[in-house]
């Protein structure tokens, strides 16, 4: 299946268009970027929008974006970017028309900062600190800085298919992506790619593996076990229940379970396939836990009222109750030891985005 970019790649490659036409005092027909998984990509402008050298020191220009066979809505989404150079030194980022707002805590932005997601940031920054001193000498500034405006005619319409309005992102889509590019979801591909990986652990004489729900978990539990070599580790998403039977059928005598709040505590309930689209996560069911580990009713109602597990952790981690997290993958544990008679150890541990331990709990094993 054919893969495809992100919204944020696509961003990325119409700041470095535009700011690229600032310099030269005209746009390209295509234009490479580095993205951030390490790969080149090249795009072509869809649109010349706007571009003034001499006295607005403006430009602006839009990338459709190609989601490849991924079933996305933002697929074949115009997404114009707007970049305006001034003094300053700062990178500045704006949400135009179609592009959302964070309104309710819990997310990785704070409270009124544009959808933009950091890594996407990131790498419009390096486009722009890359052509920088070029942009200096042009237009005789001393620290030059930039207003990056992005939006997407449609956004509001699009948005309706996701989960940002209940999320707190109102008024459009989120900039997203954390590799640029976007791997169509097959569920035998997956699975296929979870068993070869567990072979290669298991011909490398690797007697632990770690199974993560993502890159993110993945680079923490990895700082949290060096000694395990990285064919240990292996990205599950969302098949949990598949990937700890295959294990057990593998003979693995160890397993690890790292992951962040929101997908495990759908795991605490038996819900052991966690996308998004198939369960939500139960609020009310946390503040039980939360409940049982010493918070008080004020808390409590917090939990239920949070806008994303992500903020659930954060409430109890304030409040001082980590002995929440370690129930709830006590919890897990309780759930995931049925599904294989196999493994002489399972360990659960949750961190948070920081990437700090904040909860574990390890199975006795068995003698099967």
């Amino acid at each position: 299946m054919r893969t495809g970019f992100t919204t944020g790649a696509c961003a990325q490659a119409g700041v470095k268009a535009s700011l690229e036409a600032l310099v030269s005092g005209a746009f390209a027909e295509q234009v490479t970027i580095r993205l951030p998984n390490g790969k080149d990509a090249s795009f072509s402008i869809f649109r010349e929008i706007h571009l003034d050298v001499a006295h607005e020191r403006r430009a602006a220009c839009s990338i459709i974006k190609d989601g490849g066979d991924d079933p996305d809505c933002t697929h074949g989404a115009e997404i114009e970017i707007d970049v305006a150079v001034a003094e300053g030194g700062k990178v500045e980022f704006v949400a135009g028309p179609g592009v959302g707002t964070i309104t309710k805590p819990g997310l990785s932005l704070a409270v009124g900062e544009p959808a933009i997601n950091p890594v996407p940031r990131r790498y419009m920054e390096k486009e722009f600190n890359g052509i920088k001193k070029a942009l200096e000498k042009k237009y005789k500034l001393t620290d030059a800085g930039a207003r990056i405006r992005i939006s997407i005619s449609d956004g509001v319409e699009r948005a309706k298919k996701t989960l940002n309005e209940r999320l707190g992102i109102e008024g459009g889509l989120s900039i997203l992506g954390t590799k640029g590019i976007v791997v169509p979801f097959s569920t035998a591909a997956y699975r296929s790619s979870i068993s070869q990986s567990m072979d290669v652990a298991k011909a490398r004489g690797i007697e632990t593996i770690v199974l993560t729900t993502g890159g993110q978990s993945e680079a923490f539990a990895m700082k949290l076990y060096p000694e395990i070599p990285p064919e240990g580790f292996i990205q599950i998403g969302d098949f949990t229940g598949f990937s700890v039977k295959e294990a057990g059928k593998k003979q693995f005598p160890r397993i690890i379970m790292a992951g962040f709040l929101g997908k495990f505590s759908k795991l605490a309930k038996g819900v052991t396939q966690t996308h998004a689209a198939g369960s939500q996560v139960d609020l009310e069911f946390l503040a039980s836990l939360a409940r049982q580990t010493g918070s008080d009713d004020t808390v409590c109602q917090q939990i239920v009222a949070a806008n994303t597990a992500r903020h659930v952790g954060e409430i109890l981690e304030r409040e001082g109750n980590l002995s929440f997290f370690s129930l709830l993958c006590s919890k897990i544990l309780h759930h995931v030891e049925k599904l294989s008679p196999r493994p002489a150890v399972i360990e659960v541990l949750i961190t948070n985005f920081e990437g700090k331990l904040v909860g574990s709990a390890t199975s006795s094993g068995n003698e099967n």
